[in-house]
């Protein structure tokens, strides 16, 4: 099956509304600051935006808790606002995806205000209601966001299930009125011009029959329910009937958020004969730096090694090879800024050339590639130095649960670590200039500008041919012109699979080889690679080559 659809050779840009342009003075990013910022995007080359949730919600986990999904949130604009932004992005040659969020919606919802009333309600099984065991939960199921999955409702006397926040209960997808009521949603969408969705979580929407325990470590008050959610009984026959009910009847793209998938999982929801989604993201790159002690998830302060990241990376690019499609990303809304997670961002010199070399690892892949929002400037983390300065409820969730609760880490450690990981790290508004709020607002921001925006901000990097910015506009350039990005098979150079500096590959179809050699270290490093006289430097992060000797942080692309 050839690689021939409109998004193989697309690249994705993500944008957090709340925290990219600020024009009705309130602090908040909106939709016609999106509107704005058009050119900036199309100048960059990009093919796709994705939307974070602009839904109406009363953002209790920042847009993913959905109170009306055919009403735009009134703080970032009206309906009008939406219209004039989707025509400014088709006008320019792109395309925009949505951000579904569909595993469960706000308590605030219309449908669970109805569910509520008790179990008569024809809206009851919207939501998955239950009875408590002995006094208790339904089953021991914890939440995402820490403590139990389940709430107790005075209103109607029973337990709800919540995998994220109370106030975002889960939908019951067992009820064919809640797969149609959703497709219906879809196809309003569609018929605005929406052009495809990223589904939040959508392989958590089919539970197992019976709701029963999971497993748990003896020091955890609630289990770890993943593995027991992710990737459901029912979860691609519901999936092939989106795919019926919605998407083949549009020219859409999707991409589903897959926690806990495999490369077999992805092989039955991306397979490229398009029954269910295009592609995933999936998350085992993310979860190289987690921490070895489960009951601390992803909080700790190590570096992933490069012998775990590049197997990792490698293992998806073989596997999915001719069967499905990859996503390629390092950043998005709920993740740390690359440069600072992957990179070095003690320097300038290095957050520049480790950006560069990052942005390159993926970029050459075969795939769909992601640019998160200030991604292509190099942001980085915030490092944060106080609790009070953190607005995600995850980390300070996290920091009273593991600290204060359960005593599983001193204060000074757990602030070290929320630093590092935080969610907040990604939500720091757009460094656009140097200007107060780095113009992004003229008005205190929702969440505090990082402090850096003097020095790294987009007018900066536009006024510097070498800047990151560009190198991400020729990588987008190569990726639209060289097939052999697009179809050519993948491959490790052979030698390299324990190389714990240089991470060197090869992409090759029937015309072309492509090698790439990227230095992961602030070492200089000697490695000689079989390169041929007539060999082309098709991109580099520094302004010369010098062969076997290899640079701290250094990418360079090779062709022949």
């Amino acid at each position: 099956m050839e690689n021939n659809h409109w998004w193989n050779k697309s690249v994705v840009y993500q944008i957090y509304p709340k925290s990219f342009q600020d024009t009705n003075h309130d602090g908040v990013g909106d939709l016609r600051g999106i509107i704005d910022r058009l050119d900036y995007i199309k100048k960059l080359g990009v093919d796709v935006i994705w939307l974070n949730p602009i839904y109406e919600s009363p953002q209790v986990d920042n847009g993913y808790d959905i109170s009306n999904y055919e009403a735009i949130n009134p703080t970032l604009g009206n309906m009008e606002d939406f219209q004039e932004l989707i025509d400014g992005i088709h006008e320019r040659g792109m395309k925009l995806v949505m951000d579904l969020v569909v595993n469960h919606t706000s308590d605030q919802h219309d449908w669970f205000k109805e569910s509520r009333k008790g179990k008569d309600n024809p809206y009851r099984d919207y939501y998955i209601w239950r009875d408590g065991k002995d006094g208790e939960e339904p089953n021991n199921w914890g939440s995402y966001f820490s403590g139990a999955a389940w709430k107790y409702d005075d209103e109607s006397g029973q337990y709800y299930l919540h995998l994220f926040a109370p106030e975002q209960p889960d939908l019951n997808w067992e009820n064919p009125k809640v797969r149609h009521s959703v497709y219906d949603m879809m196809n309003w969408w569609a018929a605005k011009g929406v052009d495809g969705f990223r589904m939040d979580v959508i392989n958590l929407i089919s539970k197992p029959d019976g709701l029963p325990d999971a497993k748990k470590n003896e020091d955890e008050k609630y289990a770890n329910v993943e593995p027991l959610v992710s990737n459901g009984h029912r979860i691609h026959e519901f999936l092939q009937e989106m795919n019926k009910n919605v998407m083949s009847k549009h020219k859409m793209v999707t991409v589903g958020e897959t926690p806990g998938a495999t490369p077999e999982d992805a092989e039955k929801y991306a397979s490229l004969d398009n029954k269910e989604l295009n592609m995933i993201f999936q998350f085992e790159h993310m979860g190289l730096d987690s921490n070895p002690n489960p009951a601390l998830g992803k909080w700790d302060d190590r570096k992933t090694s490069l012998k775990d990241l590049r197997a990792n990376l490698t293992k998806w690019q073989e596997k999915l090879y001719g069967k499905a499609w990859n996503s390629l990303y390092w950043n998005n809304h709920d993740q740390p800024r690359v440069v600072s997670r992957f990179g070095n961002d003690q320097t300038e010199d290095y957050r520049v050339k480790s950006a560069k070399m990052l942005a390159t690892m993926t970029h050459m892949m075969q795939g769909t590639p992601y640019i998160y929002e200030g991604e292509e400037i190099g942001m980085t983390n915030a490092y944060f130095p106080k609790l009070e300065d953190y607005v995600d409820l995850e980390s300070i969730n996290a920091y009273h649960q593991l600290v204060d609760d359960q005593h599983l880490l001193d204060g000074k450690t757990m602030m070290k670590y929320i630093a590092i990981h935080s969610r907040d790290n990604a939500r720091t508004p757009m460094q656009w200039d140097d200007s107060e709020y780095a113009g992004f607002s003229d008005h205190t921001p929702w969440e505090k500008v990082n402090p850096n925006y003097k020095q790294i901000n987009v007018k900066n990097a536009l006024a510097d041919k070498n800047s990151i910015f560009y190198y991400y506009q020729k990588l987008i350039e190569l990726r639209h012109t060289m097939p052999v990005i697009t179809n050519g098979k993948y491959a490790l150079v052979p030698g390299n699979e324990d190389d714990e500096q240089i991470f060197a590959y090869t992409r090759q179809d029937d015309d072309t080889t492509l090698l790439v050699i990227l230095n992961y270290t602030d070492e200089t490093v000697n490695r000689h690679y079989s390169v041929p006289s007539d060999a082309k430097l098709l991109i580099n992060n520094y302004e010369d080559d010098q062969n076997d000797t290899i640079r701290p942080y250094e990418a360079k692309v090779y062709q022949y």
